[in-house]
């Protein structure tokens, strides 16, 4: 089939609304990514000096991070991205300097989060509405597809094992794209974009997950929960002004951990991490603020656990942009570290 650009989506299909109270938008569509030519890939080739010298990575040249926002890690290798560097970097090993990290692309523009089902890698291009395409050959990567036009301001992937797809959140639109590929094949293609209209125009940083539910951080005082298949709501949890512009949901032993960067007013002096047993907990102020744990303070970001263990993403402040941790039996975070 020919191939479309995900900005011309709006000119040809219109967003059918499911029946029933609290639906959100549904369009089931089959839109492919445009191919990327090799040349374009974002890997050094060493001298250059004929074709067919085998590619090399690209050393990271930045003395520290800038805005990390997020840290994971995929099959035996570490990632971080590295917001305001423009970049993603990538290790065999946590604790390595960061000049000896590798570079997997450099071609994004204050990017947030990599995911990955271990053929094909999707990582957001904020600035520039797109996400890319890599693929993996030993310990090079190449950008071998493009998503142009996803949304507004793409800010958060996740790749959920349960159905084989990837869903990549519109920070500023409402809308969730739905990406995957068939089986046998790395040809990535948007499978259905899903939409809450109330969120148009909110900025809402990130979702969770969980079961057949996606919970949408709160962005205007409010997490929504929303039925993964359609986006159909089931609750809402009211939150506290002071919460409201929350970052990220974990679902943790027992409870949730949540970062906020700001209170409804935009101000960041409201940054915080807190713990809640509910999420309904959340708008009677029953929770804990255990953000004394990280001393320092700043913004904290994105959160998630490798290898049984819990790392934070922090900016606004230098000397700890990374931290790790475990939770205790009391639920509050134990054996706290700076990493970067």
């Amino acid at each position: 089939m020919s191939r479309i650009s995900a900005c011309m989506l709006a000119a040809v299909f219109g967003l059918v609304p499911l029946s029933g109270c609290g639906s959100g938008n549904v369009t089931d569509t089959h839109i492919e990514a445009t191919p990327v030519a090799t040349e374009n890939a974002s890997t050094s080739t060493g001298s250059g000096e004929e074709d067919g010298v085998s590619a090399e990575p690209a050393v990271n040249l930045a003395s520290a991070l800038s805005v990390p926002t997020q840290i994971t890690k995929i099959d035996d290798l570490f990632f971080i991205v590295d917001c305001y560097n423009n970049q993603v970097i990538y290790s065999d090993t946590i604790d390595k300097p960061l000049n000896e990290w590798f570079v997997m692309t450099s071609d994004i523009d204050k990017g947030h989060t990599v995911a990955s089902d271990g053929s094909v890698y999707l990582v957001d291009d904020t600035e520039r509405n797109r996400v890319l395409v890599f693929e993996r050959d030993g310990y090079v990567f190449e950008n071998t597809q493009v998503f142009e036009g996803i949304g507004t301001r793409p800010h958060f992937i996740v790749y959920n094992e349960t159905d084989s797809n990837f869903y990549v959140w519109s920070s500023m639109t409402g809308e969730m794209y739905v990406m995957t590929h068939d089986p046998g094949s790395t040809d990535m293609y948007i499978s259905r974009i899903m939409k809450l209209g109330e969120l148009d125009g909110v900025y809402v940083r990130s979702f969770t997950i969980d079961g057949d539910s996606v919970y949408l951080v709160s962005g205007n005082s409010q997490i929504i929960e929303a039925r993964l298949s359609d986006f159909k709501i089931k609750n809402r949890y009211p939150v506290p002004d002071q919460l409201a512009g929350m970052i990220q949901i974990m679902p943790v032993e027992g409870g949730y951990y949540v970062t906020v960067s700001t209170d409804v007013h935009g101000n960041q002096d409201f940054a915080t991490i807190i713990y809640a047993d509910k999420l309904s907990d959340l708008e009677e102020g029953k929770y804990t603020d255990i953000y004394s744990y990280f001393v320092g303070g700043g913004t904290p970001y994105y959160m998630g656990c490798i290898d049984g263990r819990y790392y934070l993403t922090e900016h606004r402040l230098p000397g700890h942009s990374i931290w790790s941790f475990d939770i205790g039996d009391d639920h509050m975070p134990a054996d706290v570290r700076a990493i970067y």
